[in-house]
Formats: C-alpha cells, structure tokens, sequence
C-alpha cells in the first residue's frame, strides 16, 4: 500500500521540486534588480519627504519596502518554503 502511494505521489513531488527550483532562481535574479529599484525609490522618498510633501515621501518609502529584499520577495520566499515542506512530507510517506 505503501509503495503505491509513492508511486502516485512521485510525480506530484517531481513538479513541485521543479517549480521550486526555478521560482528559487527567479527569485535569486530579480532581487538584484528590486534592490536596486528599491533603494532608488527609498531615495526619492527621503527627498520627497524632506522638501515637498510628508505623505508622498511615505507612500514612496512603502513602495521602497516593499521593493526591498524583505517585502515582497520575503513572502515569496515564505510560500516556496511552505512548498518544500510539502514535498518532503510526500516524501516521508
């Protein structure tokens, strides 16, 4: 029974390695790019903040945050990790 699930389950976990795997590369090369867009944006802000108007400064800074290695490219970080458990919990089985 055992060795029938897995064998059910095997190309199951062979996707979801896969995905991980290249969502883990995407992830590695855009964040070059996003921490580079976002400290231009946190620049902006600070100079917005500073001279023109407080509330365009911190929506600017938002933007920058989450731009930054930990807004949005964290959470998908998070979600890949939450993939690799599930497929080393179909491999424990």
């Amino acid at each position: 029974m055992k060795l029938i699930f897995k064998i059910l389950t095997a190309p199951v976990v062979l996707v979801i390695d896969l995905f991980t795997l290249i969502c883990i590369g995407m992830i590695s090369f855009s964040g070059m790019l996003l921490r580079l867009v976002s400290g231009i944006i946190a620049i902006l802000g600070v100079a917005v903040l500073a001279t023109y108007s407080p509330k365009n400064g911190l929506i600017l800074l938002s933007i920058a945050f989450l731009f930054s290695p930990m807004g949005i490219p964290m959470l998908a970080v998070w979600v890949l990790g939450w993939l690799q458990n599930i497929s080393c919990l179909l491999k424990g089985i």
